[in-house]
């Protein structure tokens, strides 16, 4: 008897990219699987030894590279940690505008991203998971090509 497979057992892959604040798709890569976390990939695509090297540079980055900004605190920036249920009023209003704020200041990199997936293949996508990688890299590339002209 074969197993049949459960469709949201499947595995995901994960694609970091890094965009400018126009939205500019400026590199794709760190294509990992699902269930590996964002610092993970953080430590081995050495993005932390890059920011050493560029001090200059500026990063908006979600929750799950909270702890690349924590390393870096005056060059990357992440949404505030939700305070705790327990918490005063005034404590979840201003976590609530920091959070507002932050999320404006980021809107442009959730636009790059959502760039990638509007391309049909990336929808959803059902082909072998072997090239999902080259793929999203190639979109990415043809994305990069045609915002650097805007």
């Amino acid at each position: 008897m074969t197993p049949t497979r459960n469709p949201q057992k499947q595995n995901t892959k994960k694609t970091t990219v890094i965009s400018d604040d126009a939205g500019r798709t400026l590199w794709a890569g760190a294509i990992r699987p699902g269930r590996m976390h964002d610092q993970t990939a953080v430590k081995s695509e050495g993005i932390g030894d890059l920011l050493v090297q560029y001090p200059t540079v500026k990063a908006q980055v979600d929750a799950g590279y909270r702890g690349l900004a924590k390393d870096f605190p005056q060059q990357v920036t992440a949404p505030p940690k939700k305070p705790g249920k327990n918490a005063d009023p005034d404590e979840v209003a201003a976590w609530e505008q920091a959070r507002k704020a932050q999320s404006s200041r980021r809107i442009s990199v959730e636009h790059a991203n959502a760039e990638h997936k509007q391309w049909r293949p990336l929808q959803r996508w059902i082909g072998r998971r072997e090239y999902f990688d080259e793929t999203h890299l190639a979109i990415a590339s043809l994305i990069s090509d045609r915002t650097a002209m805007r």
